[in-house]
């Protein structure tokens, strides 16, 4: 009898829906592995920086990508380019230059992508959308 309301807790914690903090930390392992799969390779995550939090920085080629992620769970409230406002994308870049300074790359190529991971209640990926150069 034990071993069926250990089953039944697992069952109940197993599919509870993710809070907001969980959701967006799903999505970003989410953009992660997507660009993974795609031959970028990821050089940090969640990068705390003096102007703010850069959520993926990864490098494809020449380029050194600073990428923005968006979880959502529908378009209801816009696309994930709606919501990023434009007080947040100087914050990016004002990130993305202290970062770069700081490797001493300032002279090398650089891009902002936004990557948005649609996820269902339990934190199960139902569409990702990579929108390079978003900004």
């Amino acid at each position: 009898m034990k071993w069926l309301a250990c089953l039944q807790a697992w069952w109940q914690k197993r599919w509870q829906p993710l809070s907001p903090f969980q959701r967006g930390r799903q999505a970003e392992r989410e953009a992660a592995l997507f660009l993974r799969r795609r031959g970028y390779r990821v050089l940090e995550q969640n990068l705390r920086t003096p102007f703010g939090e850069i959520d993926l920085v990864a490098v494809k080629g020449e380029w050194i990508v600073f990428v923005e992620v968006k979880a959502r769970s529908s378009d209801e409230f816009g696309t994930p380019v709606e919501g990023l406002r434009p007080r947040q994308q100087e914050r990016i870049r004002g990130a993305a230059e202290w970062f770069l300074a700081k490797r001493n790359w300032s002279e090398r190529n650089r891009r902002f992508d936004l990557i948005a991971v649609d996820l269902d209640e339990q934190g199960l990926v139902l569409r990702i959308e990579h929108i390079q150069d978003a900004f």
